[in-house]
């Protein structure tokens, strides 16, 4: 399973890093997307990473202000989120897939790509 943490309330421009740690499975095997969803709007992929690192996709809102990381020993990744906005509000979850095909674009894209692992999510509150 995935669990998600890292949420809370913070200030227009500020920083937060949201946590998606794996337990069960090997997290490093997996693709891994990071979505959210904001109330009244349909779930959106904000970040997917292959397996291997080496294809990323980022959603046009958050390039340059959202990446990446993980730290294997934990099995958990890692999304810092810099220079937040009000616009940014939403729960954010994260997800695993262990099968990709296509570009990872296309499953980060298409939200209704079915991931193997979900968490739980986690609110994020940026205020004005």
């Amino acid at each position: 399973q995935l669990q998600a943490s890292g949420g809370g309330l913070v200030q227009a421009g500020g920083s937060l890093r949201l946590s998606c740690a794996a337990s069960g499975f090997t997290l490093d095997d997996y693709a891994i997307g990071w979505f959210r969803q904001a109330p009244g709007k349909e779930r959106e992929g904000v970040l997917c990473i292959s397996s291997d690192g080496g294809n990323t996709y980022y959603a046009d809102s958050v390039k340059g202000r959202f990446t990446i990381s993980s730290d294997n020993a934990k099995n958990t990744v890692y999304l810092q989120m810099n220079s937040l906005k009000p616009e940014d509000t939403a729960v954010y979850y994260c997800a695993a897939r262990i099968s990709v095909y296509y570009s990872i674009s296309y499953y980060c894209i298409d939200s209704q790509v079915p991931y193997d692992y979900w968490g739980q999510g986690t609110q994020v509150t940026v205020s004005s």
